[in-house]
């Protein structure tokens, strides 16, 4: 382990700023992930499945967006330009929260941000690849996925520290979101470049649905994505890991730790996955992250007070360092260039329709059978989906 950490790769400049447009943006984002659920859940009178269903919605409606803006910025070459009106679109959606009364307006104001996040996903993660050779490229996801997991550990700490500053006044808290939000455009903005045009072919002529560019996609990319849902199923939306303390007697202001914890964890994890997954492979990296994710499961079904919510929450940032930034590492290893906004595309959509299938498939199981019986659900679904995986996603020779 020591030899393969022992030399650090060099990344470009635009990894480390994509990095922390994203930690400002998550911190926004986390601060307003840790008070939503106990928002809805408490003042607005929502059930759990109306925080599954708003949670797994806006994400597929991100993944949507997805489509179009990877297709995009592989037609015009201008990934920074889409992913800063997509990180300007969410910093202007944070403003709808504050002013919520009922759950429809969370839902409109979720549905904006993450339709902000549709726009600037796919051109980042395909910016990143722009900028990085493929013997690092796992590395680089990898950094600048630990960056953003910081983010997502101030956040929850920030709205622990609101909470116990304002009390159950949901309106004020929710106005500190802003302040970041505002902070990572101006990064992108004026710090990022597209990287040079003569680094990246010409795409072909395709049409604004990216029709041509699907069907360029290879027959091995389209089995490793249809492997990939059942699994991502599984993950669900973290609001349940807050909900979970909550109702094993954490208090209000405290309940968002599960968070904290778990973005925590994944931040060292994040890189070292990436160098492993440059070094082994992508799939071995990726099903021990989902055998995680099956233990953070069982641990939060069998909790009976605080402390087995923890170390599931824990187990849980481990899997999440293990495959956020890997996924996006495989996405890449099976496009061509010109293709790699599309690719990035397809797979935010399919993951999107997964994350919201699991939500509320969750929330239905939470509000009949109780969690329990629905975080077995989660791991019987890991064990049974795992072997296909890692059977599909055997590189091709």
């Amino acid at each position: 382990m020591t030899g393969i950490i022992r030399r650090w790769p060099r990344l470009p400049k635009v990894v480390w700023l994509l990095g922390l447009t994203s930690l400002f943006t998550d911190a926004s984002s986390e601060i307003i992930h840790a008070v939503l659920p106990l928002f809805l859940i408490g003042p607005l009178g929502a059930t759990n499945l109306v925080v599954g269903l708003i949670d797994g919605a806006v994400e597929a409606v991100a993944s949507v967006t997805k489509i179009y803006s990877g297709v995009l910025s592989d037609k015009i070459g201008k990934r920074k330009q889409l992913a800063t009106l997509g990180y300007a679109f969410s910093a202007l959606s944070k403003t709808l929260f504050p002013l919520a009364d009922t759950p429809l307006l969370v839902f409109w104001g979720r549905f904006a941000d993450r339709l902000g996040k549709g726009i600037r996903g796919a051109p980042r993660d395909a910016l990143v690849a722009d900028w990085t050779s493929p013997d690092i490229r796992g590395y680089a996801y990898g950094v600048r996925q630990a960056i953003d997991n910081v983010g997502a550990v101030i956040g929850p700490c920030l709205a622990i520290l609101l909470l116990n500053i304002y009390v159950s006044d949901f309106s004020s808290i929710l106005w500190w979101a802003v302040l970041p939000a505002i902070l990572s455009v101006s990064i992108i903005g004026f710090g990022v470049q597209d990287a040079p045009k003569a680094a990246i072919p010409e795409a072909r002529a395709q049409s604004v649905l990216g029709g041509s560019n699907l069907a360029r996609l290879s027959r091995h990319f389209w089995l490793v994505m249809a492997a990939m849902a059942p699994l991502l199923a599984a993950r669900c939306t973290e609001a349940f890991l807050i909900l979970r303390a909550n109702g094993l007697g954490v208090s209000l202001a405290w309940s968002p730790m599960a968070m904290v914890i778990m973005n925590a964890v994944a931040v060292p994890v994040t890189p070292l996955a990436g160098i492993l997954s440059d070094k082994f492979g992508r799939r071995v990296v990726i099903a021990a992250g989902f055998l995680f994710l099956a233990v953070a499961h069982g641990a939060l079904g069998a909790a009976k007070g605080p402390e087995l919510v923890w170390i599931g929450s824990a187990f849980w940032g481990i899997h999440l360092g293990m495959t956020q930034g890997v996924f996006a590492a495989l996405v890449s290893d099976h496009a061509a260039p010109e293709l790699r906004g599309t690719a990035f595309g397809v797979f935010h959509l399919i993951s999107g329709i997964a994350i919201l299938v699991g939500s509320v498939l969750m929330g239905i199981g939470w509000d009949t059978l109780g969690p329990p019986v629905s975080h077995s659900i989660a791991v019987l679904c890991v064990i049974v989906s795992l072997p296909f995986f890692i059977r599909v996603t055997v590189p091709p020779k």
